[in-house]
């Protein structure tokens, strides 16, 4: 059975071949199998599963992302399967990766909005809260998820969180490490993941799936040392007191050792 495309371009209904209206499909791009609706056919994913008001709900701000996206940030819909979404992040400016383009996926679980979306970087990155395989761990994806909050407030959020990395909860314990102890080594680290893997060349350079062209501003641009994301951007200045801090308080506690001992 396949379900029937309502005049909006939304999908209704469930069964086991559901058909999308796909807007975002360049012309260039063969998108697969096409119904007498013109949309796409797609197989093997939650979209049968989902509910069919959560599908036009998801459908509607996902036109509306691709159309109008955040600052930065590109959503490029999987022709195949709307609850998988290839997504561009540019790094942020002031950050170890300024300058970088970074590709990562959204996937929407059948129980989607009242579980929250999975998060994924493509793009290998060396940051706290990214693990190894790219899962993404910030607390708007776990505990601090209601359905009310939707797929553009976790994009924001996981762009911030290329800003603010936080340690505390870190899927990566080296970078986690590195950026209270060491935040030159940390941002060196990063740095140069970011020029190899998010530059002109890397492989966030390339077409996401689905065929639409990803592009950033001027993404080749790497950031030099005392540039945006080098030693004088906001978070080293920020870490750099802290460690300045924590220095003192070790010498005066050795002074006080000292003093002791005579």
């Amino acid at each position: 059975m396949r379900a029937d495309v309502d005049r909006g371009g939304a999908p209704r209904g469930r069964g086991l071949r559901t058909a999308i209206k796909a807007p975002w499909c360049a012309r260039s791009v063969q998108c697969g199998p096409v119904t007498e609706a013109g949309g796409v056919v797609v197989s093997n994913s939650n979209v049968e599963n989902l509910p069919p008001h959560i599908i036009r709900l998801v459908y509607k701000e996902v036109t509306t992302l691709t159309a109008d996206p955040p600052d930065g940030i590109k959503v490029f819909p999987n022709e195949e399967d709307l609850t998988d979404l290839q997504v561009t992040i540019e790094g942020p400016e002031g950050t170890p990766y300024a300058g970088g383009l970074f590709r990562m996926k959204l996937l929407l679980g059948k129980d989607f909005p009242a579980s929250p979306p999975k998060g994924y970087f493509l793009t290998k990155i060396f940051h706290p809260n990214v693990g190894a395989n790219g899962e993404i761990c910030v607390n708007v994806l776990k505990r601090d998820w209601t359905a009310e909050l939707g797929i553009r407030h976790v994009l924001l959020t996981i762009k911030c969180l290329l800003i603010h990395p936080n340690p505390e909860s870190a899927l990566n314990e080296e970078a986690g490490r590195l950026l209270l102890e060491n935040y030159e080594e940390y941002a060196a680290r990063a740095r140069l993941l970011t020029e190899i893997h998010g530059g002109s060349g890397g492989p966030s350079a390339r077409v996401p799936a689905g065929g639409a062209t990803a592009s950033s501003a001027d993404p080749s641009a790497p950031a030099s040392v005392g540039g945006p994301g080098g030693a004088e951007g906001p978070m080293a200045k920020k870490h750099a007191g802290e460690r300045d801090k924590k220095l003192a308080a070790k010498k005066k506690t050795e002074k006080k050792r000292a003093l002791r001992r005579l």
